[in-house]
């Protein structure tokens, strides 16, 4: 009996078979790529901004400043609650899960671009049909087989490398979108944090007022009692009292729900920060407001624009995978293997079978299929553009408005403040000539609505000269950065805190 040997194609197919395959590997280096190249598309922006832009600082923003801007307010709950959310929120959770979906979906296309191998073994049992005159029995066979089978589509036309081109694109946009949602995630935090904040000062000076309206009240009361008030003073006065009264739960009401905002985005039950953020603490000061540059910098930061850039460039790529399906495919295929009807013999040399040859296929007629695919791919290459042009516009008038809102906002203040200290002077004054009876009580009533309204329009103020300045941070693409991303603290604890925070319930 002849020795076995393993199952290997002759020698004298060696040579051939390298020198086969050295040609095929150059003719795909060389092979052309059918489509449009991307080029990253030329836009004209404006070289500066016509919003109040603050001179004193730098010309260009800090990364560092830009990347981690909510720690510019030096406010550690609002800090420990932004970077909690960065590592709990669950929208960036799926914008994280979503990036692995495109590395994994860019695995699934990179794998076309080289040879497929499959390896098979199967064993078969047969009996032949006996003769006709039923005499002779049917034959039983046996045939043992095992082999491998391999294929390669060649990709001579760049249809493979163009799909492999546009999943990368599809990453890169996931990668952005995820950015994206971290600019947008840490803006809403520190926004809903800062109107909480607002709301408890609000309600502070709710109460306040309310104290002394009730003062007065009680004042008006007595002198109605000694004669030297109307009743219709009385009723003024009790009228106030229940109306400032009546604002504080719709304060507090709004107070809660911005509680319940946070610990949603924090990934948490809407309760759960009750205990944490129930007393009232001060508005976040704002700090001096960054320069936002020149226009072309969005182009760089904003995760929205490079995002739509992307969407671009997988737009285009995709043109090409439809290109390549007017031309011809090439494909490599070859077998080796073991056959035999005896298992003793199965592993013998004479056993050996191997096929090898090349194939080619063209679809040289699909009723204009093809043509009709590249038109739609060039439609949505169009879209892609406009989506990108459209982006651009909304990115530079949210900073426009921003800037404009930060620098008008800033006045307003400043002439409340004003306003504060003219109203406070105007009750002092209002109350004293009252008790001495020399004004009717229409003055002091006017004159406590006008400082409450001053005071209360002041708080709320100050927190939009810090809310705006959130928005400004965040449309120039502020709360990430290329080389780090935020890092994320632990998350607060939350246990018992319903129980906890019961105790506090009217404490914001």
């Amino acid at each position: 009996m002849r020795p076995t040997a393993n199952p290997v194609l002759p020698k004298r197919m060696g040579g051939r078979s390298l020198v086969l395959m050295v040609w095929l590997s150059l003719a795909i280096l060389s092979g052309c790529m059918v489509g449009p190249n991307f080029q990253r598309p030329q836009t004209t922006l404006p070289t500066e901004w016509s919003g109040p832009i603050i001179e004193s600082r730098s010309v260009t923003p800090a990364e560092a400043e830009l990347a981690r801007w909510w720690t510019l307010f030096d406010d550690p709950t609002l800090v420990s609650l932004v970077d909690s959310a960065v590592q709990f929120n669950l929208d960036l959770k799926q914008a994280e899960a979503r990036i692995r979906q495109a590395r994994a979906a860019r695995g699934v296309v990179a794998a076309g671009i080289g040879p497929a191998v499959d390896a098979s073994g199967a064993y078969q049992r047969s009996r032949a049909a006996g003769s006709g005159n039923g005499k002779s029995g049917g034959v039983i066979t046996n045939q043992y087989q095992t082999g491998f089978d391999a294929g390669w589509e060649l990709d001579i036309f760049g249809g493979v490398r163009r799909e492999i081109e546009a999943a990368d694109a599809d990453l890169q946009a996931a990668l952005e979108t995820r950015r994206d949602v971290l600019v947008t995630l840490t803006a809403e935090v520190a926004r809903n944090y800062i109107d909480l904040r607002a709301y408890q000062q609000r309600i502070a000076i709710a109460r306040q007022n309310l104290a002394a309206q009730k003062h007065s009240a009680a004042l008006t009361h007595q002198r109605f009692q000694g004669g030297f008030a109307g009743g219709l003073d009385v009723a003024n006065a009790d009228a106030q009292v229940a109306t400032t009264a009546g604002q504080i739960p719709l304060l507090e009401s709004s107070a809660r729900q911005s509680i319940y905002s946070l610990g949603v985005l924090l990934g948490m039950d809407p309760a759960a920060l009750l205990y944490e953020l129930s007393p009232a603490e001060v508005i976040p000061a704002a700090p001096p407001a960054p320069p936002p540059g020149v226009p072309s910098d969005l182009l760089r930061r904003r995760p929205d624009i490079r995002l739509a850039e992307a969407e671009i460039h997988a737009a285009t790529a995709r043109i090409g995978v439809a290109t390549a399906d007017l031309f011809p495919k090439f494909t490599i295929f070859g077998s080796a293997g073991l056959r035999s009807a005896d298992f003793s013999s199965w592993f013998n040399w004479s056993s050996r079978i191997w096929s090898f040859g090349p194939s080619v296929s063209w679809n040289v007629f699909d009723m204009d299929r093809t043509r009709s695919n590249i038109e739609l791919q060039q439609a949505l290459q169009d879209q892609s553009f406009i989506t990108y042009r459209q982006t651009i516009l909304n990115a530079l008038q949210e900073v426009e408005n921003a800037l404009i809102a930060s620098a008008k906002e800033e006045e307003h203040r400043r002439a409340l403040i004003d306003a504060v200290g003219a109203n406070q002077k105007a009750v002092g004054l209002a109350t004293m000539l009252y008790t001495q009876g020399q004004t009717d009580f229409l003055n002091v009533l006017d004159a406590q609505r006008s400082l409450y309204a001053s005071e209360d329009a002041l708080v709320q103020s100050t927190g939009s000269v810090s809310t705006n300045l959130v928005a400004l941070f965040k449309a120039l693409g502020g709360g990430w950065n290329e080389g780090q991303e935020p890092k994320a603290a632990s998350r607060p604890d939350s246990k018992n805190l319903p129980d906890q925070a019961a105790d506090h319930g009217q404490d914001f």
